[in-house]
């Protein structure tokens, strides 16, 4: 590597390690959060016997999962101005993103709700709870241990995801990569370093995916007991 090219990483290491902390974490932390939300509404949605809350469920769930990311991007941050709805890149991106998690993850929550033997429905019904209730304390307990693992690959997509952003002028890690070597062309470099913090944070994240994964599996095996 020649000195210039090293200068070139060392200049930029700290922007981009300022690119990652104030817009790309935040921004995969926002979306994950509220497209959580819009999973666990689209799930209960989607098993409802009600097909005025069924359909709606499937056909966002299939309107997500058959576009790509990118053209959802567009769509919000490029075309809703159209219609005189214009909206700032950061949040722009944050809605994009949080609608395309709650079109994939609500058929992971969904079946990690079904996968809950039906006798503790039953059994929480005798007891005079509410069905709000049984999701909140029993339910929703018994299918965090099932919903982790594909939830936590979901958020590490979403990390990568994010490099998306750039597409619609969000200041991301990718983008100031971009910023930074496009005077020199030394794409090489800066990309590669790039790639190595979201490399690092997928490490980091699925370190916690793995306790969180032993603590939940012995917070069910303590309440077998």
């Amino acid at each position: 590597m020649d000195p210039a090219t090293r200068e070139l990483i060392w200049h930029n290491l700290w922007p981009m390690l300022k690119a990652t902390v104030t817009a790309t974490l935040p921004l995969t932390a926002i979306s994950f959060v509220i497209g959580l939300a819009i999973a666990v509404g689209v799930a209960l949605a989607r098993m409802s016997s009600k097909r005025v809350l069924s359909l709606p469920a499937r056909c966002y769930i299939s309107i997500i999962r058959g576009t790509p990311l990118l053209v959802q991007l567009f769509i919000v941050f490029y075309a809703l101005p159209q219609f005189g709805i214009v909206i700032d890149p950061f949040p722009a991106a944050v809605i994009a993103f949080s609608l395309n998690v709650g079109g994939y993850a609500a058929e992971v929550v969904r079946s990690a709700i079904m996968s809950v033997a039906h006798g503790q429905w039953e059994a929480a019904e005798s007891l005079g709870m509410t069905y709000p209730q049984t999701l909140w304390y029993i339910v929703f307990p018994q299918a965090a241990r099932i919903a982790v693992p594909p939830l936590s690959n979901t958020l590490i997509s979403l990390v990568k995801d994010t490099s998306l952003a750039s597409t619609i002028l969000v200041t991301e890690l990718l983008r100031t990569a971009q910023l930074a070597a496009a005077p020199t062309f030394d794409f090489f470099a800066l990309y590669g370093v790039a790639a190595l913090y979201y490399w690092v944070i997928c490490l980091v994240l699925g370190f916690g995916q793995t306790r969180l994964e032993t603590r939940l599996s012995r917070h069910v095996a303590l309440a077998r007991r």
